[in-house]
């Protein structure tokens, strides 16, 4: 039922059993009452240094109806009852509302550019030192967009890579120190400490939260193999939802645990493979072969896992899937630990292969892009 109608600069408000409808150019917005208290932006609902709200759900009242609204000078002004509060929003903001939220979220599979095809990687030209140095916005976006970049010409000093991760973000400690190198080691407790090959997965899976950032820095590479590998692990969930929606599904229902036990640490995480959001968007992948258990349940439901298991690995594991490259003395790579699964070829000690790595996480790399892109 209407009960008022304003109109300007070619948006229409109407109010209708005490909330907002916009009307725009065909487009139709629907806003309670009770959102638009709540989003208030005035000085007496925020804090003008923070902005951070001032009330709480309990203060406000469970029958909040908006009595007026009117459109003016690109604003909505309302007026509420019962209290009689006044505020106004900006209507680009209101309007675009749901496509703004949605572009908070830079880590689910919407912010991404998927590659099945390793081939579209490969376009990506590395980024010199220099150049990030003084702009490091356009690869912090790669980070985002693609889930890695590769930076040329570090100093290949050790303890730089974590020198890397403060230039956008915070180094993210764990049992193996804030630097672990990747090397072979005489007694190691971790695969990544030897010559093996190692099939592309997730690092620290067992962890909850998992390392989101990964950096990894070469000091020296004189050995014969070693190339590092990556994959898109986005990409290969979004195709198995297309062509086996019913492997996806038990996929993103079915929780493993990731365990690690080694060096006086005890570390586990319960959690599927493939992680979805609130919108059921792809926004994790969790897939390591070495560090997974599969608990014991209704053996239809473990034989359905294993298929669905299967079936993603094949597709993860594609030749053209994967792209592959040798890092050289002073690359630095830094990836999504949480979208791009990273392998290693075999290789043979007496070369010498030398890595430093880090761990750091996508928040403080969103929050410098942000603030950078804003500029």
């Amino acid at each position: 039922m209407y009960s008022q109608v304003s109109s300007g600069r070619g948006v229409e408000a109407a109010v209708i059993d005490g909330d907002v409808r916009l009307t725009a150019g065909g487009r139709v917005v629907e806003i309670p009452a009770i959102w638009l208290r709540d989003t208030a932006p005035d000085a007496d609902s925020r804090d003008v240094l923070s902005g951070q709200r001032l009330f709480n759900i309990l203060d406000l009242p469970a029958d909040i109806r908006v009595e007026e609204a009117a459109v003016a000078d690109d604003r909505l002004r309302v007026r509420f009852t019962p209290g009689g509060h006044q505020t106004s929003f900006d209507l680009h903001v209101l309007l675009g509302e749901a496509d703004r939220v949605a572009d908070l979220d830079l880590r689910s599979e919407r912010a991404k550019r998927l590659w099945s095809d390793a081939a579209d990687a490969e376009t990506l030209a590395p980024v010199k030192w220099e150049s990030y140095l003084e702009n490091p916005a356009p690869a912090l976006r790669q980070v985002v967009e693609w889930g890695f970049v590769l930076l040329q010409g570090v100093p290949a000093q050790a303890g730089q890579v974590t020198q890397v991760a403060e230039t956008f973000g915070y180094v993210r400690e764990t049992n193996y120190g804030r630097i672990f190198d990747v090397r072979v080691e005489p007694n190691p407790v971790n695969l990544a400490f030897t010559g093996l090959a190692i099939t592309p997965h997730t690092d620290n899976p067992y962890r909850e939260p998992v390392p989101t950032l990964q950096l990894l820095l070469c000091l020296h590479n004189a050995a014969e193999g070693g190339d590092s590998g990556m994959v898109d692990g986005f990409a290969a969930a979004a195709e198995l939802r297309e062509t086996d929606r019913a492997a996806f599904d038990v996929l993103t229902s079915t929780p493993v645990t990731y365990r690690y036990h080694g060096d006086g640490t005890r570390l586990a995480a319960v959690v599927p493979l493939i992680g979805l959001d609130a919108e059921q968007r792809i926004r994790e992948i969790r897939f390591n072969n070495r560090s997974m258990e599969v608990p014991p349940a209704d053996p239809a439901r473990v034989r359905a896992f294993y298929t669905a298991y299967r079936s993603f690995a094949e597709l993860l594991y594609k030749p053209q899937a994967q792209l592959n490259f040798r890092l050289d003395t002073g690359d630095c790579l830094i990836f999504d630990n949480t979208r791009a699964l990273h392998a290693r070829t075999a290789f043979a000690a007496a070369g010498g292969r030398h890595l430093q790595g880090t761990y750091a996480d996508l928040d403080g790399l969103n929050s410098t892009l942000r603030r950078l892109e804003e500029r």
